[in-house]
């Protein structure tokens, strides 16, 4: 299914900000997202996490730096880059359809031949645990099997990269507890994980490197466990003791 390229990856942020209304609500990040790692996006509130993985997957443009896909070879095509990475928000974003029709929706657009699209569909939704659920509206399912069908729907795109913005923060914890076996199928499977979170044992949990945000602006890159043992700025060291971070 996929185009002859090894991956997407490398991707990297040269002074990428945002604005709007004359208010920067991100500013200078220079980062370098590498295949392979599971990169945990961390900050308070307000911080930018969101609007920095919306940008990253291609949803809002940045205001003012480059967004530049694949490293410095030859640059890849649009349709190439979008077609290589999927995205799972806090809140799902459903077709009113079935389960089912919501994965095969998808199948259409990747260009699969339609006679296999059931067959991958069911695939993908019994490798999620939603087999029974195949027809039902995916509008009338539950938060956590709401979650696990878009992760369904990310999976048969088979991405070099999955964003995840806060997927389990309105979960309870049998359902946080499958999202994150499915985060782990991904990444075995060879996709990159970039995730923002508030739940530090989450993070703990998943975590190969944390990037963390302040106001907007990228303070800190760190492996994970030496993030979590001595933070570098105080703005972490203040974050993790659950103090304001200014």
């Amino acid at each position: 299914m996929k185009p002859e390229i090894d991956s997407i990856l490398p991707l990297e942020l040269d002074g990428i900000g945002f604005g709007i209304e004359g208010r920067t609500l991100l500013g200078g990040i220079g980062l370098r997202l590498e295949s392979g790692s599971r990169t945990i996006v961390l900050g308070p509130n307000g911080a930018g996490k969101s609007l920095l993985l919306r940008i990253c997957h291609g949803l809002l443009r940045p205001t003012e730096g480059t967004l530049r896909w694949g490293g410095a070879g030859q640059p890849l095509a649009e349709q190439v880059i979008r077609r290589r990475q999927a995205m799972v928000f806090q809140r799902p974003v459903l077709l009113r359809r079935s389960a089912l029709a919501n994965i095969r929706y998808v199948l259409g657009l990747i260009g699969l031949a339609r006679a296999r699209h059931r067959a991958v569909a069911m695939e993908a939704l019994d490798r999620f645990g939603l087999a029974e659920l195949a027809d039902r509206p995916a509008r009338v399912l539950s938060g956590g099997e709401q979650q696990r069908l878009a992760l369904a729907r990310a999976w048969v795109v088979e991405p070099d990269v999955l964003f995840l913005d806060e997927p389990t923060s309105a979960l309870d914890p049998a359902a946080t507890l499958a999202v994150e076996m499915a985060i782990h199928e991904f990444h075995a499977a060879g996709a990159k994980i970039v995730m923002t979170t508030h739940d530090l044992g989450q993070a703990r949990r998943l975590a190969d490197e944390v990037v963390f945000l302040s106001r907007g602006r990228l303070v800190e890159v760190s492996p994970a466990a030496r993030f979590f043992k001595a933070p570098a700025s105080p703005q972490g060291r203040a974050f993790l003791a659950g103090e304001l971070v200014c």
